[in-house]
């Protein structure tokens, strides 16, 4: 195979599609099918914003439209409506969700209402997103997803002198996401067999969020149970 094959099989292999999202920057419309950081509106009639351990009010953090979004995951393919809520404090990476993080998802025909609900202590400033279709994420070198045999044929391509660097022939959406690659910061982890990465929101000045230093808050589900996991690195 020559070299140009190698390198576009490489990156055929590794691609994977997904939703990237920026915060404002448009009027919003306040329909039920935007998307926000900041911002959840939409509850079943027996709910309102979590608490956390120590009895807090949640932050809300997001809330996702999924049929609206041009690239969905699969594993929410069952899924109309997310919406996500976390303490201040976030607690440990991949404790159990409930404790300092809450994630909701709500099926299509569910009747949901909209409420204007907010967490007094909340810091994080609301956006509408705007959603645009990433047809090629790539994983992170470092653990970062790339599997044993590719990185062997990546070496050697750098061996050879083909490429300087595997950042050469890809690249990685660092942004707020759903779909794609998780953007660690440090060298990558795996919550575990049957997890996959779904979706993730970064430290963003603009919503005033700082994962700890400059990280994001990645998120798994896993493909049988639907359980969720939470991970954050930062630098």
């Amino acid at each position: 195979m020559h070299d140009n094959d190698e390198i576009q099989a490489i990156r055929q292999q590794l691609a994977r599609p997904a939703t990237q999202f920026t915060a404002g920057g448009f009027r919003p419309t306040q329909a039920g099918d935007e998307s926000w950081l900041g911002r959840v509106f939409l509850f079943r009639a027996d709910e309102g914003i979590p608490c956390n351990a120590a009895g807090d009010a949640m932050l809300p953090l997001a809330q996702f439209h999924l049929p609206s979004l041009p690239v969905n995951h699969p594993l929410l393919a069952e899924v109309r409506v997310l919406t996500l809520f976390i303490s201040a404090d976030f607690g440990e990476p991949l404790e159990p969700m409930g404790a300092h993080w809450l994630i909701r998802e709500y099926g299509h025909h569910e009747v949901l209402e909209r409420k204007e609900l907010a967490a007094p202590a909340s810091f994080i400033k609301p956006f509408p997103l705007k959603a645009e279709r990433l047809d090629e994420d790539y994983p992170l070198w470092d653990g970062g997803g790339v599997p044993a045999d590719l990185e062997d044929r990546i070496l050697e391509l750098e061996r050879q002198g083909t490429i300087d660097s595997y950042y050469d022939i890809v690249s990685h959406c660092y942004a707020h996401k759903i779909g794609g690659y998780p953007s660690f910061c440090q060298s990558g982890i795996d919550p575990g067999d049957g997890f996959e990465f779904v979706f993730q929101i970064s430290s963003d000045a603009k919503i005033n969020l700082n994962v700890v230093d400059s990280g994001s808050l990645m998120f798994w589900k896993h493909r049988s149970s639907g359980e969720w996991a939470l991970y954050y690195d930062f630098y």
